[in-house]
């Protein structure tokens, strides 16, 4: 017996429910499906499906095992896979793990022109706010916002810079008066991106001109790690707030929204963030993420400095 053949049979017809339907797919004959499942029972000495006339299904021990062979049979096309994606040509799955947000307005275009730049590549995409553990996830390549430093494990190449404006609604500073410094911001409802603390948790905004830096502590009733809900509110003259060029620049253009201290860089408390993408050392040979982060990077330097 063909153990392999045989597990992949087995997996087949777990899936379809029944050996003539997983026969059809095969395309072999119901009966040879039919003698495998049982040579492949009788060497395991148990048995993996429970057969009735209307459906073929698996056993407990049939779900454990599919479970533990499946783990090798994806290790084992990773490892088919990892061969054709040496060369210069990327082929294959790719699995990559993006912010929501920022997916939304500037990353879903350009995955979209990849896969029509390089028809060979399939695209698995992970929309996931927190950091994902790459090897448990399996990601192939994560696009994240923050500091490079902060993932001294993995592989961090910058995709491009990463601004931040203040802004507030008109609405907004017509009730409460429109600050002409940093510091009057200590006076004003502040909307606040979490970065790991709680609403207690001091966060200061800096500003920089000139090389000059100045420090402001902020305060707001509304924290959040979702940059919608932040936008959201802003629009709606709760306050003002601290947010990525590519979200509010379409708001400011239009008029919807103020931007404050145009002469200052500003950035929250941990210091210079970035849009890179991450990745395992192992995956440093790989064509389908050298290409793509090489095509990210001149996609997305273009579209935030345009």
């Amino acid at each position: 017996m063909d153990k392999f053949l045989a597990v992949k049979t087995l997996l087949e017809v777990a899936d379809a429910g029944g050996f003539s339907k997983a026969a059809r797919r095969l395309g072999v004959a119901t009966s040879s499906v039919t003698r495998l499942m049982d040579s492949l029972e009788a060497s395991l000495g148990s048995a993996l499906l429970t057969r009735t006339p209307r459906k073929v299904s698996l056993t407990d021990a049939g779900i454990a095992y599919v479970e533990q062979v499946g783990k090798v049979l994806d290790d084992l096309a990773e490892a088919d896979e990892s061969v054709f994606d040496s060369g210069a040509s990327p082929v294959g799955s790719l699995r990559i793990s993006v912010p929501s947000t920022f997916s939304r307005l500037r990353l879903a275009p350009h995955l979209a022109a990849f896969l029509a730049d390089h028809p060979r590549v399939f695209l698995d995409v992970v929309v996931a706010d927190n950091f994902l553990d790459l090897a448990l996830e399996r990601i192939d390549v994560a696009i994240r916002i923050g500091r490079l430093d902060r993932d001294p494990n993995l592989i961090a190449r910058k995709l491009a810079d990463n601004p931040r404006y203040v802004v507030a609604s008109h609405g907004y500073l017509e009730q409460h008066g429109t600050p002409r410094t940093p510091q009057e911001l200590a006076d004003h409802e502040c909307l606040r991106v979490a970065y790991g603390g709680g609403y207690r948790t001091r966060q200061m905004w800096t500003f920089d001109r000139d090389g000059e830096e100045e420090r402001v502590e902020v305060r707001g009733r509304l924290l959040s790690n979702g940059l919608d809900i932040l936008l959201e509110a802003v629009m709606a003259g709760r306050g003002i707030a601290l947010l990525p060029e590519w979200q509010v620049s379409a708001e400011i253009r239009a008029g919807r929204l103020m931007r404050l201290f145009e002469d200052f860089d500003a950035s929250p408390h941990q210091g210079d963030a970035v849009v890179y993408a991450a990745y395992l050392p192992n995956r440093r040979h790989s064509s389908k993420v050298r290409t793509l982060v090489q095509f990210l990077e001149a996609r997305l330097q273009g579209a935030l400095e345009g």
